[in-house]
């Protein structure tokens, strides 16, 4: 499963056009898209940081393990003009790995260290390897209300909660300020 978002124009257009054709890239020799969510307004963080994003999460088949996909999705960022300057900077196209099966890299261990870990902190600091499932996913109403319609029934393998479960979690104004496009 994918997040993707972005909230900056790149050379083709605004950000609904850039995710379009990111989905598309997707879809290659390796990779299969098989769902993609409605396209959401979400506001960005930290809050006033910059301009709302557009969202979305999409259901991927790959032949690629974890650690390849990654790249790819890196790959792809770049081709947007996709930089790594800024944590939590406005971007053209942020595209995050945020779970693949009952799948934990690279153990519990490291995982709950990120998902612990204080705001102040992950401001400051990234991991220097893939964490999955992603982290911080059930903190977030702009990954869950898109992963919502596309996947409501997967469960995270740490929590045992389903995607479905998670977004109940969440406040009512997290959930309301993801706004369909």
């Amino acid at each position: 499963m994918l997040a993707i978002g972005g909230n900056l124009p790149s050379e083709i257009g605004d950000p609904i056009v850039t995710l379009k054709r990111a989905v598309l890239m997707l879809n290659d020799v390796k990779s299969r898209v098989l769902q993609v969510s409605r396209f959401f307004k979400t506001p960005c963080f930290p809050a006033g940081a910059g301009p709302d994003f557009v969202n979305a999460a999409l259901v991927v088949e790959s032949a690629l393990d974890a650690e390849e996909m990654l790249a790819r999705l890196h790959e792809i960022e770049a081709e947007f003009g996709r930089t790594r300057e800024t944590r939590w900077a406005g971007r053209t196209l942020d595209i995050d790995l945020i779970g693949g099966g009952d799948v934990v890299l690279p153990d519990a261990a490291t995982y709950a260290h990120w998902r612990d870990l204080p705001l102040e902190e992950q401001m400051k600091a990234a991991p220097s390897q893939l964490i999955l499932p992603h982290p911080r996913l059930q903190d977030r109403a702009f990954v869950l209300v898109p992963l919502n319609d596309v996947a409501p029934d997967w469960i995270h393998p740490v929590s045992g909660q389903s995607v479905a479960e998670m977004l109940n979690n969440l406040p009512e104004s997290d959930r309301k300020a993801v706004v369909p496009l």
